[in-house]
């Protein structure tokens, strides 16, 4: 199961007003039955049958098609209770509920080894129905506090005046887990009478390059070591420290030959998410305001006159109330100052919520500025369809077109104005690209200034006050005093 499917799910709770209940399978494999034809030795614990052959016909920890039984066996009751898989993420069952005013809607269930989360008008009724084919771990069957190595919990948004609470939504936090992390890190400098860095604001040192790092290189041991934190920063971001995304990413590059620099920076990106430790992604079901009057309308018919969204042929209807999707997408031209290859960075919001983000070194060099800006926007737009299907195929009804908004001008007017013509012929596949999207009405681009495009938070090293401007965008942040 992806991590967007989750954030969809948690914005959906809020958006429909439903229930989120989640729960433990106790001893989850060993419910499902083995399909292939095992056996063992039987030991002294046997007593009379030691020695004695053992066939085994439970999914037992540690047996290669253990996961996959269990998956199979889980899927069956699924079917049995009226829920089908989705097309998008097999780990989403979904099925068709009304609730009490007659209003349709679509209850899921959420399933990640033995955890799963329902999301439904009644949920207790669903978790009633599953505990009659496997057991839960005592206790378990509550509103989820953890997922996935994050915090979750309900929080209260207002609407202008701060005194009154409008409704409660989910949000995600990474920060106990952030915390063991570093508790882990510390005790390991301890060892070598070190301590991580104190009063930073950046997660790396100013003017700190790793491509232009050139200290000696970490022994096998230390680079494992390096191999882990590195991990553990990348699921940090996963669960939502969007801020640390470019460092790590740039980190991530020296995995196999990563030096003393790196790892010192890698402490030092440590050190900053204990200065800035309270971080909380919220899922805001709340209609963004967008200005439809600043893009630009104009007959697409005798350029491109066979364009339209492809909509899915086998989706589920469409039930509950419809979000909007807006993306920001930029480019920092030749970021790389070895490669000269520029850095895309993408981040895409349903409703208020922020849902995918994307930060990776383009694939190509790219001669100008221009160019490196038509290549992240062509990415942008294949997120934005892989997003809408998404959406579809859970049976969440989409609202008009996805706003894409770019703070490069020169682009936004190549793709929008079908007069315009393409300057650069190398960029020609992304160019006619991101005009049929635009021509098939499925995403309207428009320009935001720079200063406002949150996206710049995922292609850059940026300076302390600048990224904690960004990151007002992204999720209620505040620093330890």
């Amino acid at each position: 199961m992806t991590r967007e499917s989750v954030r969809i799910m948690f914005l959906v709770a809020a958006l429909n007003n439903l229930d989120v209940l989640g729960a433990d399978v106790q001893n989850a494999y060993i419910n499902a039955k083995t399909e292939e034809r095992v056996y063992t030795t039987a030991g002294p614990e046997f007593g009379s049958n030691r020695c004695r052959p053992a066939i085994i016909v439970r999914a037992l920890y540690g047996l290669k098609s253990s996961g996959a039984r269990w998956q199979d066996h889980l899927a069956a009751i699924l079917k049995e209770l009226g829920f089908k898989n989705s097309k998008a993420d097999p780990d989403v069952w979904m099925c068709k509920a009304t609730k009490h005013d007659g209003l349709k809607y679509w209850e899921y269930v959420l399933c990640y080894v033995d955890d799963i989360l329902v999301i439904s008008h009644f949920p207790q009724a669903i978790m009633d129905d599953i505990s009659k084919f496997v057991k839960f771990k005592p206790g378990s069957v509550e509103p989820p506090k953890h997922y996935l190595g994050a915090d979750i919990l309900l929080h209260t948004i207002h609407d202008g005046n701060m005194d009154t609470p409008m409704k409660q939504v989910w949000a995600m936090s990474p920060q106990e887990y952030i915390k063991r992390a570093i508790q882990e890190v510390e005790r390991e400098l301890t060892m070598d009478n070190s301590y991580l860095p104190k009063k930073i604001q950046t997660p790396l040192s100013h003017g700190y390059r790793p491509e232009r790092d050139f200290s000696l290189e970490l022994d096998s041991q230390r680079t494992n070591y390096f191999q882990g934190l590195i991990g553990i920063l990348r699921w940090i971001v996963e669960l939502g420290r969007v801020d640390i995304m470019v460092p790590v990413t740039m980190h991530s590059r020296y995995l196999v030959a990563p030096r003393e620099g790196h790892l010192q920076q890698v402490y030092h990106i440590f050190a900053y998410l204990k200065q800035f430790n309270r971080a909380m992604l919220v899922f805001d079901d709340s209609e963004p305001s967008i200005d439809q009057s600043a893009f630009h309308v104009c007959d697409w018919s005798s350029h491109y006159p066979e364009c339209s969204e492809q909509i899915p042929p086998n989706a589920p209807e469409a039930l509950g109330k419809s979000v909007s999707t807006t993306c920001y997408v930029d480019a920092d031209h030749a970021g790389c100052l070895e490669t000269r290859r520029s850095h895309t960075g993408i981040i895409i919001y349903v409703n208020r919520a922020p849902i995918i983000w994307f930060s990776k070194r383009q694939n190509t060099v790219e001669s100008s500025t221009f160019g490196s800006e038509y290549i992240a926007l062509k990415t942008a737009i294949d997120l934005v369809e892989g997003l809408r299907y998404k959406l579809r195929m859970f049976g969440i009804p989409l609202d008009g077109s996805t706003i894409v908004l770019c703070d490069n001008e020169s682009v936004v007017v190549n793709t929008t104005r079908s007069d315009s013509v393409v300057k650069k012929k190398h960029v020609s596949i992304a160019y006619h690209r991101c005009r049929e999207a635009q021509a098939a009405g499925y995403i309207k681009i428009g320009s935001i200034k720079g200063m406002d495009n949150v996206a710049d938070l995922l292609t850059k090293l940026l300076p302390g006050p600048r990224l904690r401007q960004l990151m007002e965008y992204i999720f209620h942040y505040k620093s330890v005093s």
